[in-house]
């Protein structure tokens, strides 16, 4: 046998295999942490995956072709792993326009069909055009760097410095706010975590202040919850030196972070927060204590020990106080949740459980559904489901902030 095809055909099927492998961890959870991010970001990178295994599944057809079925085993491996992994690569971008198509009706219904035309023209001009642009998975997202007031002091705890980050428009001027605040399962991050949001929005016209917070196991519930309130008191009291309107000002977080975002909108007698964004916060640390997502890469019970000081039977009002959907009563800030439909760390049905009982208090909530995302899933900033997920925040927090609200 020729070792020249044998040779491209086991190279080609090596590349089935790799696709295959990746591919897989788009339709199956990841069972343990250090397989996590497979889960995560093997979705986001779809449009690349779906690329190579087309590309294997053709030239492997085309070996076969030219070489005879019965000539080259390995050829005929490569073709049916890279149709198989074509398939799976291919889940989030076939659910691509029903999503899109349910996100727009979820959006006009609960912000009002004509939700978008209150939107001022010059900040839609700055919007994303569309939920997905394909090209845009490739070349990614546009991140202008402009001003930046980076490590500023805002408290010192338990001798503990906490300081913020800024990130300012090109122009000096007071703008509406976005208060930050990065997860990590309440124990680990800096402020510096979400920089490429920070970035973005703050080219939309946004001063974006991302602020840490005390973590634990040295530091239980409520220290970071003081931590966040801490912080908007600072923002409040340095407003016009951090180019801030607060009354124009929301919290938007990730897991912990959102978590600690819609705990300190909802408190009473706080600043005054005008929205709240949540990526896959948690919303009831008792229940999501006992009702565990499976599998349970993270080991969750283990992480809310850690961030309460024990479990529900042994801080019973604790558990309580830490979580956001206790809070819940009338006059909210609107608040918009994303989650991730395949999140096997927070499950997306929490978050609809929030969503159902803020209306049924009569706020005004929009829940939004990504099917195939898992937790994180905008690490991949281009990603698909980052894409969604930033088009459909920018529109909420530009009909939220808008002058007069």
């Amino acid at each position: 046998m020729n070792l020249l095809p044998t040779s491209v055909a086991l190279c080609l099927c090596l590349l089935a295999v790799f696709g295959f492998l990746l591919s897989l961890w788009i339709v199956i959870p990841a069972p343990t942490e250090w397989l996590l991010p497979l889960a995560v970001g093997a979705p986001e990178l779809s449009p690349w995956l779906l690329g190579l295994n087309l590309l294997v599944m053709v030239l492997s057809f085309l070996g076969c072709q030219l070489l005879g079925w019965q000539q080259m085993g390995w050829l005929r491996l490569s073709l049916g792993l890279s149709l198989v992994a074509v398939i799976w690569s291919a889940v989030p971008l076939v659910q691509l326009p029903g999503v899109i198509d349910h996100a727009n009706l979820v959006m006009q219904r609960s912000l009002g069909a004509d939700y978008a035309w209150k939107i001022p023209h010059q900040v839609v001009s700055k919007l994303r055009s569309q939920p997905f642009q394909f090209q845009t998975a490739f070349t990614g997202i546009a991140i202008p760097t402009g001003r930046e007031t980076l490590g500023i002091e805002f408290a010192a705890p338990d001798h503990q410095p906490l300081k913020l980050d800024v990130y300012h428009p090109d122009d000096v001027g007071l703008y509406p706010a976005i208060v930050v605040i990065y997860g990590g399962a309440w124990q680990r991050g800096s402020p510096s975590q979400n920089q490429p949001f920070s970035r973005y929005m703050a080219n939309q016209g946004y001063t974006v202040v991302a602020v840490s917070y005390r973590h634990a196991p040295r530091f239980h519930f409520p220290a970071q919850l003081e931590d966040i309130q801490a912080a908007l008191g600072f923002i409040h009291d340095h407003a016009i030196a951090l180019e801030i309107d607060t009354q124009r000002l929301a919290l938007m977080g990730w897991s912990a972070g959102a978590h600690l975002a819609m705990l300190a909108a909802y408190q009473p007698s706080t600043f005054p927060v005008q929205a709240v964004v949540s990526y896959y916060g948690p919303v009831d640390l008792a229940k999501g204590y006992y009702d565990l997502p499976k599998p349970d890469p993270m080991g969750a019970q283990a992480i809310l020990r850690t961030f309460i000081g024990g479990s529900p039977p042994e801080f019973p009002l604790a558990f309580q106080q830490a979580s956001p959907i206790h809070w819940v009563r009338s006059q909210l800030p609107p608040t918009l949740l994303v989650y991730g439909g395949h999140d096997h760390v927070v499950e997306a049905r929490f978050g609809q459980h929030l969503s159902e009982e803020l209306q049924a208090a009569g706020n005004t909530t929009v829940f939004l559904e990504i099917p195939w995302a898992e937790h994180a899933f905008d690490a991949v900033f281009n990603g698909p489901s980052n894409q969604l997920a930033l088009y459909y925040t920018e529109r909420f927090l530009a009909w939220a902030l808008k002058p007069g609200t």
